[in-house]
C-alpha cells in the first residue's frame, strides 16, 4: 500500500498574506453577457502582474443560478487595496455599481494577520460567511473592506462613496 505524499506550504516569506475570494452570480441572459466581458478583462488584468497579486484561481459553482469565482491571494493589504482604487479595477467597480446588469457580486478577504471581512451586492442569497452570520447594511465603519477587516479607516479614496450609494 502506498503511503500518502502529505505537503504543506511554508509561509514565513508571506508575513502580511491576504486571501480574497470574489465571485458573481447571474440572474438573467443581460448578466450572462456582462460575465462575458468582465471575464475577458480580468483575465487581461492578471496578464498585466498586478504589483502584490501571488496567484489567481478560477472556479465555478455547481448551483443555479450561475455562481462563478475566483480565488487571488495578495502579498498585503495595502497592495490589494490599492489595486482597486486603479484602472481598470476602479471603473468595473463604478459600473456594476451603477447598474448590476443581472448579477450580484461579493468578496470575502481573509488576512493570515488575523481578520475576515465580506461584502455581498444584490446576491440572492448570501453565499459564504452570510450563511450563518448576521448580514448587516455596509454603512460608517462596515463600509469599506479595511474598516470591515481592521477597524481602520481606508488609506485610499473609495472608488464610489457611500454617499453616493445612499
Amino acid at each position: 500500500m502506498a503511503r500518502v505524499n502529505r505537503q504543506t506550504v511554508d509561509l514565513s516569506e508571506y508575513p502580511d498574506l491576504v486571501v480574497i475570494y470574489l465571485g458573481m452570480q447571474v440572474y438573467s441572459l443581460r448578466g450572462l453577457l456582462a460575465l462575458g466581458k468582465l471575464s475577458l478583462q480580468i483575465r487581461k488584468a492578471r496578464k498585466a502582474q498586478p504589483d502584490g497579486l501571488l496567484a489567481h484561481e478560477d472556479f465555478a459553482f455547481a448551483q443555479f443560478p450561475l455562481h462563478v469565482a475566483f480565488r487571488q491571494y495578495w502579498r498585503d493589504f495595502d497592495s490589494l487595496e490599492a489595486w482597486t482604487r486603479q484602472p481598470p479595477h476602479g471603473q468595473w467597480w463604478r459600473d456594476f455599481l451603477a447598474d448590476t446588469k443581472g448579477t450580484g457580486f461579493w468578496h470575502e478577504t481573509h488576512s493570515i494577520q488575523g481578520g475576515i471581512e465580506a461584502v455581498y451586492d444584490d446576491m440572492r442569497p448570501v453565499p459564504g460567511l452570510g450563511t450563518f452570520a448576521p448580514v448587516v447594511p455596509a454603512r460608517g465603519a462596515m463600509f469599506s473592506s479595511r474598516g470591515r477587516l481592521s477597524g481602520e479607516a481606508s488609506k485610499v479614496a473609495p472608488v464610489v462613496t457611500e454617499e453616493a450609494l445612499a
